[in-house]
């Protein structure tokens, strides 16, 4: 018996609903394989973002503790942000690492790019990896940003992954990918 052909919604239309330095949300109106149509299926759009797994000299893996308003608390991740207008993922990777951390190493190395959720949302990430990161400046925080820059050891990153102390699903990937890359 021959699988069904997967194919992809046709956009019949769309509008802007929020546009936002934060939300951009689109609503389609959309027609499925079936014929069938579904008036509001709302995306989010974004440029995306970066993931930076840094090792110090010593092999400690660089940490930021910060308060997170969507999921209403503190959570410990790796540092990342979104990517500006015009920006390379790389060059966001370079500019988020000195931005929350202070922090800056070799040149970022692209271990992949993920979807975040492509169900509603147009996000990518990007997971990149900086060896021998050192501390070069003070931190240059957003308004909305309070960190805490932590290091904790390969083992330690991974039994916090695992145990749930990171819990964010992205950054979660972004770990036991970056593990792997790195022979952990």
């Amino acid at each position: 018996m021959s699988e069904p052909r997967l194919r992809p919604w046709r956009i019949l239309s769309s509008e802007y609903r929020i546009e936002t330095k934060f939300l951009r949300l689109r609503a389609d109106r959309v027609e499925l394989p079936s014929g069938d149509v579904v008036d509001e299926y709302f995306i989010r759009e974004s440029r995306g973002f970066c993931i930076v797994f840094t090792l110090t000299p010593d092999e400690n893996v660089l940490l930021v503790r910060q308060y997170k308003h969507g999921g209403g608390e503190i959570v410990v991740e790796l540092p990342a942000g979104m990517i500006d207008e015009g920006e390379t993922p790389e060059r966001c990777a370079v500019r988020e690492l000195a931005e929350e951390t202070g922090f800056s190493g070799s040149a970022p190395q692209l271990v992949r790019t993920f979807l975040a959720d492509p169900t509603n949302a147009t996000t990518r990430f990007h997971l990149f990896v900086v060896r021998d990161a050192l501390r070069t400046s003070e931190p240059r925080l957003d308004v909305t940003e309070e960190i805490r820059v932590e290091l904790a050891s390969l083992d330690e990153v991974r039994a916090m992954t695992l145990d749930g102390r990171i819990a964010t699903g992205s950054h979660v990937a972004a770990i036991l990918v970056a593990l792997a890359y790195l022979g952990r």
